[in-house]
């Protein structure tokens, strides 16, 4: 098929949703008659549509960019699923491309088989054991775990001889494995998910937030549009008829996510992770390819300094990873360093949600190290071999994620931060005992909620190219970001 080649971006995106339409229902038709009884003479194949730019110098672009340039001369080129649900993110991302070039994209067919289950958004639910019918193998592509690695984000991506440098930081076969356990893992489609994220490890946060964001829908808050919950449950802003539509899930998924919408998926989504480093590396995973703008990490800490009360608040600017989970993908003697913009929205939000600033503000915030460990019962081990290592570290906070979500951040270069708060104090005879930490969240959870929204409120008004940090592009790196 000969490729189409475009100067206008908003045209270069049509084309790919013309493509990548034509093919999947191609497939969900012959499936459709496979379910029926009628099996396809032959296999039946649909490929996803790829975007492609060549390019012949090592001219220099605007360096204050993270995004929208390769980083020399040759072709590059990615694959790409669901360009609908992309289409404002192709859009920006072809256009910074072509802009800083000055050379048109091509799109056309790739030579990657779309498995049958990803040419269904919602997830493929059929019978596949009919009598007389060839197994779904026979007859279609199924997803390769093959070609779904995270080798280009993870700098161990070495083309072939001939073989085009990548383009994106996914491609289209993993882009489709993470949306799909999306849907798994929180119970709400990827379509709702927002461009600001919330991550947090107790279930009182997620409260608090249901009842905020109804508040909202209810009083006709011009800055969000609907609230959706676990199963598709959505509350539609009086101010644009109100209304409940649709069901709660029937039960909670593993990682429940609830989203606060806003027009260009400008709003907040809320997961609540759980504990551990294995559900906040699982999440980061899927979330990652969607392309969020910020992801924050809210959330309850052992505070490891005297000087600390419960309720004080620990914003990180460094992390020590003791747990595990990455170890492979990400090394650790790669630093996780602070983002600015994220540090300075931060500490601005602690300082307006509380009306302390300057020097008042180190009553009950601290900046420093975060350690972050992978076994919640560390107390019950001869503790003084890590509580050596943690005050080498200067760390002044334990917990069991934020690390894990930063490292993937960086890995992922999606902008990360961290609020937490300080819950007990196990070094201190200081334990979160339950009459002692139901009186500490009914104070502390709203404020705490309260400071990470206006975060995020302030990330949001700072446009894309300010946001992303160019410390989280490496040597040789993906213009889409």
């Amino acid at each position: 098929m000969t490729r189409q080649h475009f100067d206008d971006a908003p045209a270069a995106v049509r084309a790919l949703q013309a493509l990548y339409e034509a093919e999947t229902a191609r497939l969900r038709e012959a499936l459709a008659a496979y379910a029926g009884g009628n099996a396809p003479d032959g296999r039946v194949r649909g490929f996803y549509p790829s975007i492609g730019i060549e390019t012949e110098s090592f001219a220099l672009v605007d360096s204050r960019l993270s995004y929208g340039h390769v980083s020399g001369p040759g072709r590059h080129e990615t694959t790409v699923t669901r360009p609908d649900l992309f289409k404002d993110y192709l859009t920006e991302q072809i256009a910074a491309l072509i802009e800083n070039h000055g050379r048109p994209v091509d799109v056309g067919l790739s030579q990657t088989p779309i498995p049958i289950h990803f040419a269904f958004p919602g997830g493929l639910d059929i019978e596949t054991s009919s009598k007389g019918l060839m197994p779904l193998r026979d007859t279609f592509d199924t997803p390769d775990l093959g070609n779904t690695d995270d080798a280009i984000v993870n700098g161990t991506h070495r083309p072939q001889p001939g073989e085009p440098q990548p383009l994106a930081l996914f491609t289209a076969p993993r882009i489709d494995y993470s949306l799909h356990r999306l849907a798994h893992y929180t119970a709400t489609g990827p379509d709702a998910f927002q461009n600001f994220v919330l991550f947090t490890n107790y279930q009182f946060y997620v409260d608090e937030f249901i009842e905020y964001s109804r508040e909202l829908m209810a009083t006709g808050d011009p800055r969000y549009d609907s609230f959706v919950e676990p199963g598709g449950r959505t509350h539609t802003n009086t101010r644009l008829g109100g209304g409940i539509a649709g069901s709660p899930a029937q039960r909670l998924p593993q990682m429940p996510a609830y989203h606060l919408t806003a027009p260009g998926h400008a709003g907040i989504t809320l997961v609540n992770i759980g504990v551990g480093p294995s559900n906040a590396k699982t999440i980061t995973d899927h979330i990652a390819v969607l392309r969020p703008h910020a992801w924050l990490m809210l959330g309850h800490c052992a505070g490891l300094r005297n000087t600390q009360a419960l309720g004080d608040y620990v914003l990180a600017h460094g992390y020590v990873r003791e747990d595990h989970v990455l170890d492979a993908d990400l090394p650790l003697f790669v630093p996780i360093p602070p983002l600015a913009e994220m540090q300075v929205a931060l500490e601005e939000s602690v300082a307006e949600i509380t009306g302390l600033s300057g020097y008042e503000l180190k009553r009950i915030m601290r900046t420093g190290t975060v350690a972050t460990i992978d076994n919640r019962n560390w107390e019950l081990r001869d503790f003084s071999e890590p509580v050596q290592r943690f005050s080498q570290s200067r760390a002044i906070a334990l917990d069991m994620e934020s690390a894990t979500i930063a490292a993937n951040g960086f890995r992922f270069r999606v902008p990360y931060g961290t609020l937490l708060c300080v819950s007990d104090k196990p070094l201190h005879g200081e334990l979160k005992l339950p009459g002692m930490a139901s009186a500490f969240y009914r104070r502390q959870v709203g404020q705490h909620l309260s400071i990470g929204i206006r975060a995020l409120e302030k990330l949001r008004q700072m446009a894309p190219e300010r946001l992303h940090s160019r410390k989280l592009r490496s040597f040789s790196e993906a213009a889409f970001q």
